[in-house]
């Protein structure tokens, strides 16, 4: 699978975006944008969204002498609310699609979509018994308390069901081992393709 960046952990790939020159992809919760990047450099039109304005400044800094990207600060699923692009490909690294509830964001995300577009997106396998929304606590400060932010976890099958039931095909669904190294968890890699409504 070719990797978007050099971080050591598996991710959708351009491979698994079918991503070409000419292609427009966006990606939802895209941080300090190397995977964007990389898709940019593929010659496709790269579009980026984020919450965090510290996170697309970086991006801007690090990445505007070597690739074009179009950033946006925003929530996902108000940009694509208002957005009135569609795309070939969305994707998500370890982001928006894990912290948004997939009964609202897999509809926005249809319609943005292209006939055929992919969907991808990476996260953390569930823990057993943890299914569904989740709390996570991110540390602060020492002087804060943790943000607690609402994350979505479910098994492969589970998965796969999901988006059927919004109108994806072909969707799959795999834990991909932990790379070598200190890291002990492995990676949740799930694509699936636009098809017509099931709902």
């Amino acid at each position: 699978m070719v990797q978007l960046d050099a971080v050591p952990r598996p991710r959708p790939g351009a491979d698994i975006l079918g991503v070409s020159r000419g292609s427009a992809v966006l990606e939802l919760g895209c941080g300090k944008g190397g995977n964007l990047a990389h898709v940019a450099t593929l010659g496709a039109r790269a579009v980026g969204v984020d919450l965090s304005l510290a996170q697309l400044r970086a991006a801007e800094a690090r990445w505007s002498d070597t690739a074009e990207l179009e950033l946006h600060q925003a929530d996902a699923l108000d940009f694509l609310a208002h957005c009135t692009d569609t795309f070939d490909a969305v994707f998500s690294v370890f982001g928006a699609v894990w912290f948004t509830d997939p009964v609202r964001l897999l509809p926005a995300i249809r319609e943005r979509l292209r006939p055929g577009g992919v969907l991808a997106f990476s996260q953390r396998p569930p823990v057993e018994g943890c299914y569904g929304c989740q709390a996570s606590y991110i540390t602060r400060s020492e002087d804060e308390d943790p943000l607690v932010v609402k994350r979505w976890d479910y098994e492969p099958p589970r998965w796969t069901r999901i988006l059927r039931q919004h109108g994806f095909t072909g969707a799959t669904a795999q834990v991909l081992p932990a790379p070598v190294g200190p890291r002990k968890t492995g990676t949740l890699l799930v694509r699936a393709t636009m098809g017509p409504a099931t709902l």
